[in-house]
């Protein structure tokens, strides 16, 4: 049975995982990608690292599926979304690239709300631009570094980056084309969006667009040295790593709410018409006369992770040293303090959130007599209140049938049950752990003729199946707690701005 290699690369982790024709994962590598933040809100990462870290994921990956490499019969790539890699006129990188973590741009944005930018940016392109956005960083580099800005040959996206180290070609696909620059209409590139940012002069610099299946080159000669693929391996255009993650779990169709409880909070479902509202963005899913209706913010897992870097370091350098969990040490705390009551309530606005980047993190109902755990608990039941406020918002207009989650935080038993008594709705989890990855390997199945479409071949690979149902006396408690919850950010919204002012030097006393 032919093999399919999916690369996925998130905000910290970059893995390349091989899969049977039939959904079997056959091995999976990682390398974690260090990030920079040479400044305040400024969330970097050295291209190159980047790329050569993944080679060496689809080398080792190779390594350990115990089959040669000329059994992988395609490639496709997925990664973060939004952000920004540049390439200068000579396809060289034109500084690190920037995540969609990052929110240097805040200033930018706040201008663009203040003003009619945000109502004609949500007309034209169906989304209001947002700090991580290609449009607000190209803004603030042409403000901020107009050297770099002038250099500017193409504009990509973190996949297209790998897939240009792939194959030396350089283009994007349609889920990813359509995160500034697209009329949601036509769901192709649209001039006058380009000229509402100011951005006019770089319509030439976005990269052509084909659909995710579509094969758009070949492995070279100095990409099949560094990984260990066979030269001349097809390569797909791949995908935005939320459209692959919903294609990965069997959720990229109508009815089906997708939830991506990753380092971002992603929820997103399919719709046959376009529909355009503030609280998500109407972006191209994969098909043309198809849309990917995405609610999200910056305030998922990440938050989780911080907390165990800067509370949890101890157990996580023993764990690392003797090869265990980080999250099977600590489940008996949190199991602990999911049994007892709780004033702590967290809002987990670390790195962004539905509000905006002005917004800040919070305990509140914080007492010397509650422990980590009970801190924990309250990280985990912020992230899934913050999911639900978007959840809430997509169900108001859109018609769903089902709910789905992946993410790191899917493995958590504990956990999902939290989503599904949060949601007060039933949540289905499947047997996919790299849900991403097989969504970009079921587009490169597709380009070499092993499913007729993505899709069909998410219907067509071996996916079980756990649904977590509600329990009525948990939902009623989390109903009220998060009805709480959203009060005090209510509250806290005006003075967040007052907050980030503290931060700044020419609000500081003088003796």
């Amino acid at each position: 049975m032919p093999s399919l290699l999916g690369i996925d690369n998130g905000l910290t982790v970059t893995k390349a995982v091989i899969f049977d024709a039939d959904g079997t994962q056959l091995s999976v590598a990682r390398r974690r990608v260090p990030q920079s933040m040479p400044h305040a809100r400024w969330v970097e990462r050295d291209m190159a690292g980047l790329w050569q870290s993944t080679a060496d994921a689809i080398k080792e990956a190779i390594a350990l599926c115990g089959r040669p490499a000329d059994d992988i019969r395609a490639v496709a790539a997925t990664a973060h979304g939004d952000g920004l890699y540049l390439l200068d006129k000579d396809r060289r990188p034109l500084g690190p690239g920037i995540l969609s973590l990052d929110s240097r741009a805040g200033e930018i944005v706040e201008r663009w709300s203040a003003d009619l930018v945000f109502d004609e940016a949500l007309a034209c392109t169906g989304q209001a631009p947002h700090v991580s956005a290609p449009s607000a960083l190209l803004a603030w580099l042409k403000q901020n570094d107009p050297d770099r800005y002038g250099r500017i040959g193409h504009v990509l996206a973190c996949k297209d980056w790998l897939r240009f180290c792939l194959t030396g070609t350089i283009g994007t696909d349609r889920t990813e084309a359509s995160t500034s620059f697209t009329d949601f209409r036509t769901q192709a590139y649209a001039p006058e969006a380009m000229r509402l940012f100011g951005l006019g002069d770089l319509f030439d610099a976005l990269p052509p667009v084909a659909h995710s299946a579509d094969i758009v080159g070949h492995v070279t000669a100095d990409a099949a040295e560094m990984t260990g693929l066979r030269k001349g391996t097809p390569v797909a255009c791949g995908l935005h790593d939320v459209t692959a993650s919903a294609l990965g779990m069997g959720g990229h169709e109508e009815g089906v709410l997708s939830i991506v409880a990753g380092t971002y909070s992603i929820n997103e479902v399919v719709s046959s018409q376009p529909r355009v509202d503030q609280r998500w963005f109407c972006r191209n899913a994969i098909d043309a006369g198809r849309w990917n209706n995405m609610s999200i913010s910056p305030a998922s897992t990440a938050n989780y992770d911080w907390f165990l870097d800067n509370f949890c370091r101890s157990e996580q350098d023993r764990t690392n040293a003797d090869g265990g969990s980080i999250h099977e040490l600590l489940a008996a705390e949190i199991d602990a303090a999911l049994k007892r009551p709780s004033t702590i309530l967290f809002h987990p606005y670390l790195f962004g959130s539905p509000y905006g980047d002005v917004a800040s993190g919070s305990f509140v109902g914080l007492h010397g007599w509650h422990n980590r755990g009970d801190m924990l608990k309250a990280v985990l039941e912020g992230i899934v209140f913050n999911h639900r406020t978007h959840v809430e918002a997509l169900r108001e207009g859109f018609a769903v049938r089902e709910i789905r989650l992946t993410g790191g935080g899917s493995r958590n038993p504990a956990f999902v049950q939290m989503f599904a008594d949060v949601l007060n709705a039933p949540v289905t989890i499947t047997s996919t752990d790299e849900a991403a990855a097989l969504g970009a390997a079921l587009c490169a199945g597709a380009a070499v003729g092993i499913f007729a479409t993505p899709q069909q071949g998410a219907g067509q690979v071996g996916m079980t199946a756990r649904q977590y149902q509600p329990v009525p006396a948990s939902s009623a408690v989390f109903s009220e707690r998060f009805s709480l919850y959203c009060r005090i950010a209510e509250q806290l919204k005006p003075q967040w701005p007052e907050i980030e002012r503290l931060a700044r030097p020419d609000t500081r006393g003088t003796a």
